[in-house]
């Protein structure tokens, strides 16, 4: 296949790497020229991905942020073959599809809202790898929902990169539960790590420290971007969040142990019922 990336940090980089593996052509586009050329000196491209050789992908990886990737599908989409699959790696679908499912109709080619579950805090085209996505889950937010035949496509597009499972969702349920599984849990953990007593936590701290505080290291741009495009979902998500958290604090305030406890039972309950 031939294969057009969008983005050359963590995400492109790793889809490039991924497809090389497996001996697809690849055909990249960063605004870093400096990074294509590192791209291709690795063997991470094979090419450039320009008006000479977007129309000759089968599918086109767009992985870089929500306002991005719309506006450079806009300038590209005349050029893409009608048999092309596009795929763009978001955190966020709403405002992505409602751009570029037009767009798809509008010049022939299928585009499909995609969102891979892996990542790293350390970004970057130099931190990128080909087994970064091996085993893991791919979101999709096709045009049509249970278009089986469409689905076929895309999974065969996708096989080499060794994604683990493939889930199928609408742009809205994406966004409502990544507010919780992915934004809260940036957001919290870059709160956490405000507390005054943070710079001596050496020595006093083990594996609950930095399981909270992995993702607290961040892209301030990137993250700010696509909780402010989700920010009604991820509002609630904190209004549910603070309400918690202060039963928490009155049972700290009344010195009421028992209630402590329930609430702590309860918190462990639930885990052990939504990871089962």
């Amino acid at each position: 296949m031939n294969i057009g990336i969008v983005g050359m940090g963590l995400i492109g980089g790793s889809f490039a790497k991924a497809y090389r593996a497996e001996n697809h052509a690849v055909y990249a586009f960063d605004i870093d020229e400096s990074i294509l050329s590192f791209a291709k000196l690795s063997n991470a491209a094979t090419g450039i991905l320009d008006q000479d050789t977007i129309g000759l992908c089968d599918v086109i990886i767009i992985a870089v942020n929500p306002g991005d990737a719309a506006a450079h599908l806009e300038k590209i989409a005349p050029l893409i073959a009608q048999n092309t699959i596009v795929i763009d790696c978001c955190g966020v679908k709403r405002t992505v599809c409602e751009r570029c499912f037009p767009l798809a109709e509008k010049y022939g080619f299928t585009f499909a809202g995609g969102h891979p579950m892996a990542g790293s805090h350390k970004g970057g085209f130099k931190n990128s790898r080909a087994d970064l996505f091996r085993g893991e889950s791919m979101i999709l937010v096709p045009h049509i929902y249970d278009d089986a035949v469409l689905f076929g496509r895309i999974e065969q597009v996708l096989k080499p990169v060794g994604f683990g499972h493939l889930s199928v969702t609408t742009a809205e349920k994406h966004d409502e539960i990544i507010a919780f599984t992915s934004q809260m849990a940036h957001i919290v953990s870059n709160a956490y790590i405000k507390s005054p007593r943070a710079h001596g936590h050496k020595g006093f701290s083990a594996g609950s420290y930095k399981d909270l505080t992995r993702v607290a290291r961040l892209n301030s741009d990137m993250w700010a971007e696509l909780c402010i495009k989700n920010n009604d979902f991820l509002i609630q998500e904190l209004d549910d969040l603070i309400a918690a958290i202060s039963s928490y604090k009155e049972a700290l305030i009344e010195k009421n142990q028992q209630k402590l406890r329930d609430l702590l039972e309860e918190g462990s309950r639930i885990k052990g019922e939504v990871d089962c």
